[in-house]
């Protein structure tokens, strides 16, 4: 993967100047997550020099153990050694205590006066977050002292989940890489380590009265190339942790005041296991580990007797390893084809009276009985279960806690229900989203496009909601699906920074966020990313820019920034900016196509290059009107992405297309006189995987008034055929020309999806982008 600068380059950028003598660091207290309430006071300075000691108390083991973090991080910023210290008098030295009165355990206050520095917590969590937050607020230069100024800090985090996610099941990571995972974590103030370890790729977690599950199941001959290309690696994949390596690995996460969280994924995702144990399918077999990416339709037997005693049997070894309260089943992409045809799934739903009705299928009621029996057997042992939003169909299991991914719909249905809810709706929070729109410069992702801001701003408390039900929104997490993340130092690009983005989430009251400011705060946090190796995705120091088509000018202006003000210099032939070249200091105003290059040129090293085509046609930036609503999840910046004078690529999520959906394309673009046109045009992206189809047909309509309209050609596209590609579809009428100021355009969305389609008979989207008038 391309990377921005030579980590040098961006240590010095960013202030990370590793020093060879002594010199004092001024602490900063703007960091990332921003804590509640930060007040300096008048109470002068502390030096933290050698001198100065942690004190803990001396009878609690995890107060010694968060002592000796302190130590342990403050040694790597700085150099020095720090003494860790029983005792209760913190004059000139770090005092580490309990005792702060709080609603929440992991609520801190930090207190800076000239005579020391205290963290005291309502519970070794909370004074562990306090070390966090010294942590960061000192600057990692080696040989340097740290000056903390007065200060006063009170926080606490806003959800007590704060989760990320970390699928094995795919791709392996071991048990040093989820170690490093977890410090990852501890830098952004989470607590949740939900650990994907099944799937139909993987099963990775040993079963002692199962162990073909390891033997077999952690094992597939080969691995599809790409997305689902057809073509294969030829080369064998496997990996699984053994019981003692995930009690290390739980134990390492408890010690900094994580709770793992294991997934075992059911009925669904479960070909790993039928593979290992063929007689748990609802065929017999014989299966084989999944070697491409997406949903196997082989899933746990229903009406089988001996798969409901696999479950308990896995369950109970799941629960001696992990002592979490929460033990998450999955329960979601379950395809219920096989349990329509097998006769122990049907004789099952006769046993217990299951119909279909008009919310579920029947099938739909046999899952809801496989999750409640999951959940009764973990709620006999003391345990709750997490499940993704397709638990909802068929009815919830009385005390289940809902993941909501599909959207938020499911999180808002399963609150109503008072049921609790963690987010993590994939339009703000699949982290393998690609990250920028350049996509031909990234590693492969699974799709998508979800950049640090969007991340930033995503507010996880629907205002739907009333303010009694919001209460049973309980947390907020991240998803990293590792099918096109095969190594860690990929996984960790995917990750950061957008990590810093999520903790804000997670952390801070929404009052006290404004993304301006999280910007000016990251460079210090990337410093420390730079500290810890971890490799991250350089993309916010890239040329921003903004486009909108200036409808009053017929123009396209470009507003263009960087995250540290950096000089943008540009050029507009298509060539490379020099620092010749114009700077982008003002307002950009395009009137004629071009190909717009921009770099930010910093003494440390250019920026990516920002490369734009800009194509004006008679409809570029003239007054566009939807006659039909675009769909609100693909809005963007509205009808106006139609004539932008910007052509989207083939990743349907960038913001350069727009959505409609169960309803038509219906657009009137005013060219504001009179004007000779002989054609119009426009692009379409398919996605068939994900329900996004092809325009059924294409009208042009002309005006002189805007009220009415005469037809000057139509035509009418075919239903799309499984062997049809994905990809962009250029479709464009020629006629006779005419004169007219309005231009009406009718593209029909796919109201019923074909029969060969997992999604049959339902609506598809239609993604839309450039209506070119020539």
């Amino acid at each position: 993967m391309k990377t921005l600068f030579k980590l040098a380059g961006l240590l010095a950028m960013t202030g990370a100047l590793i020093s060879c003598g002594d010199n004092k660091e001024m602490a900063d207290y703007q960091i990332i997550p921003l804590p509640q309430e930060v007040v300096t006071t008048s109470n002068g300075e502390f030096v933290l020099d050698n001198g100065t000691k942690i004190i803990y108390l001396g009878d609690n083991e995890m107060m010694q153990r968060n002592a000796q973090f302190l130590a342990g991080y403050l040694k790597k910023a700085t150099g020095a050694d720090y003494t860790t210290e029983a005792g209760t008098d913190g004059k000139g030295n770090i005092l580490l205590s309990l005792g702060l009165t709080a609603e929440t355990p992991e609520a801190y206050q930090l207190d800076v006066t000239s005579d020391g520095v205290s963290i005291t917590g309502a519970s070794e969590a909370g004074v562990f977050y306090g070390i966090q937050t010294l942590r960061k607020s000192v600057s990692p230069v080696i040989n340097s002292t740290p000056v903390l100024a007065a200060v006063q800090i009170k926080d606490y985090p806003r959800f007590g989940y704060r989760g990320v996610h970390f699928d094995v099941s795919r791709h392996f990571f071991t048990v040093d890489e989820a170690k490093s995972y977890i410090d990852m974590m501890v830098l952004h103030n989470m607590n949740r380590l939900h650990w994907h370890l099944t799937d139909d790729q993987g099963w990775r977690l040993e079963i002692k009265k199962y162990p073909l599950l390891t033997e077999i199941g952690a094992n597939r001959k080969e691995t599809v190339i790409g997305r689902n290309s057809g073509e294969y690696d030829g080369k064998p994949y496997g990996g699984f942790y053994t019981q003692e390596q995930a009690r290390e690995i739980v134990a390492y996460a408890a010690e900094r005041y994580i709770t793992v969280i294991p997934e075992i994924d059911l009925p669904g995702h479960m070909q790993a296991a039928l593979a290992a144990y063929p007689h748990l399918g609802c065929t017999g077999g014989p299966y084989e580990v999944w070697t491409q990416w997406g949903v196997s339709d082989n899933v746990l037997c229903a009406g089988n007797d001996s798969v409901l005693t696999f479950i308990d049997d896995v369950f109970s070894e799941v629960m001696d390893i992990f002592p979490s309260r929460y033990i998450h089943v999955g329960g979601d992409e379950c395809p219920k084809a096989k349990w329509g045809t097998c006769p122990k799934c049907q004789a099952r739903i006769k046993t217990l009276g299951l119909k279909a009705d008009a919310k579920h299928s029947k099938e739909e009621y046999l899952q809801s009985f496989i999750i409640n029996h999951a959940e009764k057997f973990l709620n006999e042992h003391g345990r709750r279960i997490i499940g993704w939003d397709e638990i909802l169909e068929g009815g919830l299991a009385p005390n289940a806690t809902v993941m909501s991914w599909r959207g938020e719909g499911g999180g808002i249905e399963a609150a109503k229900q008072k049921h609790d809810v963690i987010m993590t709706p994939n339009t703000y929070l699949y982290f393998d989203y690609y990250q920028t729109k350049d996509t031909e410069n990234e590693p492969l992702a699974i799709g998508g496009y979800l950049p640090i801001e969007r991340v930033y701003n995503y507010e996880p408390m629907p205002a739907s909601l009333t303010p009694e039900e919001q209460k049973y929104i309980i947390g907020v997490q991240a998803n990293h699906w590792s099918e096109y993340i095969p190594t860690y130092s990929q996984l960790q690009y995917m990750a950061l920074p957008r990590w810093a983005a999520l903790s804000e989430v997670q952390w801070t009251n929404p009052d006290k966020k404004n993304y301006k400011d999280f910007l000016s705060r990251l460079p210090r946090l990337i410093n420390l990313y730079a500290l810890e190796g971890y490799n991250y995705a350089t993309h916010v120091f890239d040329v921003k820019a903004d486009f909108v088509a200036n409808s009053a000018d017929g123009t396209v202006d470009v507003v263009m920034g960087t995250i540290d003000n950096a000089p943008i210099h540009y050029t507009l032939d298509g060539t490379e900016p020099t620092t010749t070249s114009p700077v982008a200091d003002s307002i950009l105003v395009i009137k004629e196509s071009c190909t717009l290059n921009a770099l930010a040129l910093r003494p440390t090293g250019n920026s990516r290059m920002l490369t734009e085509k800009i194509a004006f046609s008679k409809s570029t930036s003239k007054p566009t009107k939807a006659n039909q609503p675009v769909n609100k999840q693909y809005q963007y910046n509205g009808v106006t992405t139609l004539t932008d004078g910007l052509k989207g690529n083939g990743n349907y999520k960038t913001g350069r297309w727009i959505a409609f959906y169960r309803n038509d394309m219906d657009v009137t673009i005013d060219l504001q006189q009179s004007t000779r046109i002989s054609s119009v045009a426009f692009t379409t992206c398919v996605e068939k995987g994900d329900w996004v189809f092809d325009a059924r047909g294409f009208t042009v309509e002309v005006s002189d008034d805007g009220n009415n309209f005469t037809e000057v050609a139509s035509e009418e596209y075919p239903a799309m055929k499984e062997s049809d590609r994905n990809g962009l579809y250029e479709h464009k009428l020629t006629f006779t020309p005419v004169q007219a100021r309005y231009v009406r355009v009718l593209v029909p969305s796919e109201k019923s999806i074909p029969q060969w389609h997992g999604g049959r008979g339902n609506s598809g989207f239609l993604f839309v982008d450039e209506v070119t008038i020539e």
